[in-house]
């Protein structure tokens, strides 16, 4: 029986390890829609994305903006607002995390956010309420 044991615990962990390794960050599946070669505005995006995976706020909001004003694609706009929004929400400031949401919706009325995103405390009740109301 011992040995049966120890197979299945190794069988299982080696299990877990791998499907560890399928998990990517953000900023990781990011990288993999931008080109290559990143302009500006792509390199303060993910930069922006990373700061937010690593709990810096103030650096990450500063990024996203700035990647907006020197230009993004449609879809990197929706994502940098999408952040901004998050940023938002949890700095206990509603009215700017509607916003944000907002203007990721007026950029593509079919934006979704992800099931683990949507189900989120703070953000995904805004989220559902600015989508209710455009009407999308």
């Amino acid at each position: 029986m011992t040995g049966i044991r120890i197979i299945a615990a190794i069988v299982s962990a080696v299990f877990l390890l791998s499907a560890c390794k399928s998990v990517k960050t953000a900023s990781e599946e990011l990288m993999m829609n931008i080109p290559i070669e990143r302009g500006p505005s792509e390199q303060k995006l993910v930069s922006g994305i990373k700061n937010y995976e690593s709990g810096d706020y103030t650096a990450s909001q500063s990024e996203l903006q700035a990647a907006l004003n020197l230009g993004l694609s449609s879809w990197e706009q929706v994502v940098a607002h999408k952040y901004l929004a998050f940023i938002s929400c949890v700095s206990g400031r509603e009215k700017q995390c509607r916003e944000e949401f907002k203007k990721a919706l007026e950029i593509d009325p079919a934006f979704e956010l992800k099931p683990a995103e949507e189900g989120h405390p703070i953000w995904g009740p805004v989220f559902r309420s600015v989508k209710g109301k455009t009407g999308k």
